[in-house]
């Protein structure tokens, strides 16, 4: 299951940086982890789970393939995007492709580094963004919403799902507010809102990219972001560009010493990876066996069939039964042959929700 992380930002507060990082460093670690790089400014990277390792450890699999996103570095913005400025249409076209936008905000000074508008403030820099995302969507809903009215007048029923749903994105995109704040009501709705394709419904992670002294707890811009995060139902994380740079070139046990030294417990690049993650909704289960440990992506809420068809198609229709073992299970118990004799390995339908953490392994029969 693909998903993309597409990174954003103006000029000169740390986007080709933190990309290049993101990258390097998972190129780095290709000896354990897979990694490959799509097009020259799409890259794959693993998403950190300790719980793998625990897994694969038990199990004895000679490899140890976890679960991946993937980041797009996406061309830059100017005022004017949404009306074909600079590369407005380019990069308009390559945010309505991802599934979430990382969109970093320079939250450090530095006299040598300038920024576009001869000024630091995240904030601002923000809303250049968001208001070029919000008067594209304003253009299309503003077309797209009077013609469905129109037709729900004659009985349409699906114009009258649309005229709703749009309709409701519409005002809030008049009042200055991102679409991604609508309600659906029901599924049609649901369905004909994430149809629509909207920039400013997509999910949101803003990267705070502080100097080094403030990597650890952030400062006050850092603090501003947060706060506008919260309010929106965002995420956000705190990174230090120049550090995750620096940990690039170093080996696994060097890495955690420096940043042992700096008081952070894990890189920036695995905090903006996880958060990712958990922006998109998403889950894990595992495969293991000698040959190899795996984590699988899955949507939240996902049923056995379709957490199986992550892994072919095949598994999906011919799906018969899940064997199952709760992640805690297996780790307490010592495994796949001692959690069945403990009776904690269950056979699971069609109607199971797979679980976060869950261990699994597919019968199926095409």
């Amino acid at each position: 299951m693909g998903f993309r992380c597409g990174i954003v930002g103006l000029p000169n507060v740390g986007k080709s940086t933190l990309f290049n990082a993101l990258t390097e460093t998972q190129a780095a670690q290709a000896a354990n982890y897979p990694f490959c790089t799509i097009e020259p400014n799409v890259g794959q990277v693993a998403v950190p789970d300790e719980r793998l390792d625990k897994i694969a450890a038990i199990a004895r699999s000679a490899k140890i393939i976890p679960t991946q996103l993937a980041f797009v570095d996406i061309a830059g913005l100017v005022k004017g995007a949404s009306k074909g400025e600079g590369l407005g249409n380019q990069f308009l076209g390559n945010i309505r492709e991802v599934d979430a936008i990382v969109h970093v905000l320079r939250c450090f000074e530095d006299d040598d580094i300038q920024h576009v508008a001869n000024r630091v403030d995240p904030l601002t820099d923000a809303e250049v963004v968001e208001t070029e995302l919000m008067l594209a969507d304003l253009e299309s809903l503003e077309k797209r919403v009077p013609a469905a009215q129109k037709k729900a007048t004659g009985g349409d029923k699906e114009a009258k799902v649309m005229a709703s749903v749009l309709g409701q994105a519409l005002e809030l995109l008049r009042a200055g507010k991102p679409a991604r704040l609508t309600e659906p009501n029901g599924d049609d709705e649901a369905r004909v809102f994430q149809q629509a394709q909207l920039l400013t419904a997509k999910p949101v992670l803003y990267v705070c990219n502080v100097g080094e002294q403030d990597a650890a707890s952030g400062n006050a811009l850092s603090a501003q972001v947060f706060e506008k995060a919260k309010a929106e139902g965002a995420e956000a994380v705190v990174v230090s560009a120049a550090i995750e740079s620096e940990l690039v070139a170093m080996e696994a046990e060097e890495r955690a010493e420096y940043l042992a030294e700096l008081g952070l417990e894990e890189s920036g690049l695995s905090r903006v990876i996880r958060a990712g993650y958990k922006l998109l909704g998403l889950k894990t289960y595992f495969t293991a066996g000698p040959k190899e440990a795996r984590a699988w992506t899955f949507p939240a809420g996902a049923r056995a069939p379709q957490a199986a068809g992550e892994i072919h198609s095949d598994f999906e229709k011919g799906f018969i039964r899940a064997e199952t073992i709760a992640y805690d299970d297996f780790v307490t118990l010592g495994g796949e042959a001692p959690a069945r004799e403990a009776g904690k390995l269950r056979q699971e339908g069609k109607d199971y929700v797979v679980q976060d953490g869950d261990v699994l392994h597919f019968k199926f029969n095409v």
